[in-house]
């Protein structure tokens, strides 16, 4: 073991005698064995039982690193409101932890089997993000396996003060998260929600600037807030508002369906639980192209199924085996183009945006998230403005290839639609962007001196060739 590692291992052995952290320390030296002994000259890739990216059918072959013993969370501590997590703990399980202490994350993405490693060398979003920024804003320190085979501790400041900054957005091509310290905030046990139906949509806009700064609404205070759009004149603002008593507690989990009641409930409550998870049960409203929102269907579609990492795994699937495609073809349709798209987009400019994307694109409904960064830091693989709104737009369907337009037209012009109107496009999905572009768009400056630094070799994908050209 060289000294630099051994300084690591004795850091986290100081903070803790509990066997998870012991447990944790072989799995670390194991990992880097196995990493050292895998085969000079092809990208290594994580081997992963789940996924939540949509880039399908375009990975290569190649060494993959086993990393399913970093599952755990190794410590919740309620007085300092942190936790200690190792990379590929779900936020499932991670919430499940928290929320016995009456704690949980100050983000909490969307999907269950999302990773809190993904979510910070990723992006991740949600409701409370017009007052937490992104997951990654939460961490304290991060424990990372280089590149090149080291494991540095990574905090704001310090020797790898730089890796801290440069990870959000690198999606595993600097390195991979085995540990991470995270901020919890406290909860109450149920959130009350109001849903706010607009006509237009700025004046949705408008609205949700004037929330999301003042952080209330009608003298009440909002904890969340999100929207969603069914058409150009029926958009909604929800305000989620924690409390510690519910009338009554509504569940979306068995046969109704939360996005339904949008539209139908203009005051609800869910427990706290329910409410993080309200959007994995169907997917957002995605589960519909699978049939399962159909009465008949969803009685006898498992209770246990009804989540998003099922349906992804369906999806896959239909990929790998083109039976939709098939069935297009053989019922005389155009061939479709899969439509998966988060991207965000300044607030002033987001009503444009949305006009344009309906006129051109076609997808509804549409979600929309107000975010804004957590502290005035630099993060420049993902160069958002420090104390400006943005607003997470996402779309997830698929769209007719009408007039001989090939596949990935629609995608590409998404990007030429968020540039227009001065967003960012989040990296987990098909990504179209010419080199130049790209590099442009995402500081390949920056990212370049971060590779140098940490994996000068190359071992790990480049982050182009692995978001564009899927090598």
């Amino acid at each position: 073991m060289d000294r630099r590692y051994r300084t690591v291992v004795d850091s986290v052995r100081t903070r803790s005698a509990d066997p998870p952290y012991d447990s944790h320390t072989r799995a670390v030296e194991a990992l880097r064995r196995r990493y050292e002994s895998l085969p000079p000259g092809a990208p290594v890739r994580l081997a992963k039982s789940t996924s939540n990216l949509f880039r399908f059918g375009r990975e290569r072959g190649g060494p993959r690193l086993d990393v399913a013993a970093f599952h755990r969370v190794l410590d919740v501590d309620p007085r300092a409101r942190t936790a200690d997590v190792q990379g590929m703990v779900t936020y499932e399980r991670l919430v499940e932890a928290t929320l016995r202490h009456g704690l949980m994350p100050p983000v909490v993405p969307q999907l269950k089997t999302i990773t809190l490693g993904g979510a910070v060398s990723g992006l991740g979003i949600e409701s409370s993000s017009f007052r937490n920024g992104l997951p990654h804003e939460s961490v304290r320190e991060m424990e990372i396996l280089t590149g090149d085979g080291r494991v540095v501790v990574a905090r704001p400041e310090g020797e790898h003060a730089d890796l801290f900054a440069g990870f959000p957005n690198s999606y595993g091509t600097l390195g991979y998260a085995l540990r991470l310290r995270i901020d919890l905030e406290p909860v109450r046990p149920f959130v009350r929600l109001r849903h706010l139906r607009f006509s237009d949509a700025d004046a949705c806009l408008a609205a949700m600037a004037e929330i999301a700064a003042a952080g209330g609404h009608d003298g009440r205070s909002v904890d969340f807030l999100d929207g969603t759009v069914f058409d150009p004149g029926e958009l909604y603002l929800t305000l989620g508002t924690f409390t510690d008593t519910a009338p009554e507690v509504s569940d979306y989990t068995g046969r109704h369906i939360y996005y339904r009641s949008i539209r139908q409930r203009p005051v609800d409550h869910l427990t706290v639980a329910d409410y993080l998870w309200r959007w994995d049960t169907d997917w957002f409203w995605c589960s519909r192209a699978l049939g399962v929102q159909h009465p008949l269907v969803r009685r006898l579609w498992p209770r246990r199924w009804r989540r998003s990492d099922v349906y992804r795994r369906l999806v896959a699937l239909d990929r790998r085996w083109g039976l939709s495609r098939r069935a297009d073809r053989l019922a005389g349709r155009p061939p479709r183009e899969a439509v998966v798209q988060d991207v965000e987009i300044p607030v002033e400019h987001t009503a444009g945006f949305l006009a344009a994307f309906d006129r051109e694109i076609g997808i509804r409904p549409v979600w929309l998230c107000p975010l804004r960064l957590r502290a005035a830091r630099p993060w420049p693989l993902y160069p958002l403005q420090p104390g400006r709104l943005y607003v997470n737009v996402g779309f997830w369907a698929t769209v007719p290839l009408t007039g001989g337009r090939p596949d990935g037209w629609h995608n590409r012009r998404v990007e030429q639609l968020v540039d227009e109107f001065g967003g960012h496009k989040s990296l987990y999905s098909t990504v179209h962007y010419p080199k130049d572009e790209f590099w442009r768009r995402y500081n390949g400056q920056a990212y370049r001196a971060l590779k140098r630094a940490y994996d000068p070799a190359g071992t790990l994908p480049d982050l182009y060739d692995k978001c564009v050209r899927a090598t």
